[in-house]
């Protein structure tokens, strides 16, 4: 079974940056889609990047430019590049390994979860 482990997280103030990763364990990382998801004090859990196997990305609207998902299959390692932060994006990230080859946005077509990882934008 996979085991993801996310890293990377912290506080930051607003404008500033930070790179989250998600290692994963197995050797068929490459053949899954891959996802970032983020929950919000007190939301529900909200899609934020997906990456397919080919290596085409989407993202939500809200981190749409600041934001850049991206895969290194050698290491079975995913990041999360954030950039212009800001309060709004605090929240516990999750990366997700998708059930196929295309990423989607809907939680439900993930089916293994990292522990996550908390990021904090103060202002």
């Amino acid at each position: 079974q996979v085991q993801l482990v996310e890293s990377g997280g912290g506080l930051v103030q607003a404008g500033g940056s930070l790179r989250l990763s998600c290692a994963a364990s197995g050797r068929t990382f490459s053949n899954y889609a891959m996802g970032w998801f983020r929950q919000p004090p007190g939301k529900e859990r909200e899609f934020v990047a997906g990456i397919s196997t080919s290596g085409s990305q989407f993202y939500a609207d809200s981190v749409k430019g600041r934001f850049t998902i991206s895969r290194e299959n050698t290491k079975n390692t995913m990041y999360l590049q954030m950039n212009r932060l800001n309060p709004e994006d605090t929240a516990v990230y999750y990366c997700a390994r998708g059930i196929g080859a295309r990423a989607t946005a809907r939680r439900w077509e993930y089916d293994a979860w990292g522990q996550g990882a908390q990021v904090t934008v103060s202002s």
